[in-house]
């Protein structure tokens, strides 16, 4: 990171998200902005985006706020350097938990996405015969 901190609309354009959505995850705990401009203004870093990023890939995977909340802890905790090794070896293993849902689910959306592709190549098929 180079220290320097961002507005909202620049995080907005980073992220692809909403500002109401930026707000909405500082409002229930999932990404607050590192900093305040002495005039009010939220101020974001590279760190903040990036958490940020992780909440964008969660959300349409189907984690509830609190998975989201609970990975995040674990990723912060993971990158700490006071962490023990025990409760460092613990975050390890249910990361790899998170890892196999992440997995699972988007072998869901793939299949739910082949389902949608076969149903709009048959649509173009029946559009075709009956153009002609």
């Amino acid at each position: 990171m180079d220290g320097r901190h961002m507005q909202i609309g620049e995080v907005a354009d980073r992220t692809g998200l909403s500002l109401r959505t930026i707000r909405h995850y500082e409002e229930v705990g999932l990404a607050l902005p590192t900093a305040r401009s002495q005039g009010g203004f939220r101020l974001y870093t590279d760190d903040d985006v990036t958490r940020l990023l992780v909440v964008k890939r969660m959300k349409p995977l189907g984690f509830t706020l609190e998975e989201m909340r609970d990975l995040l802890d674990i990723l912060d905790r993971l990158q700490a350097a006071d962490t023990s090794e025990p409760t460092r070896n613990d975050l390890t293993k249910r990361l790899a938990v998170y890892r196999s849902l992440v997995e699972e689910r988007c072998e869901k959306i793939r299949t739910r996405l082949a389902d949608a592709e076969q149903f709009s190549a048959e649509l173009s098929t029946e559009l075709r015969k009956h153009r002609s």
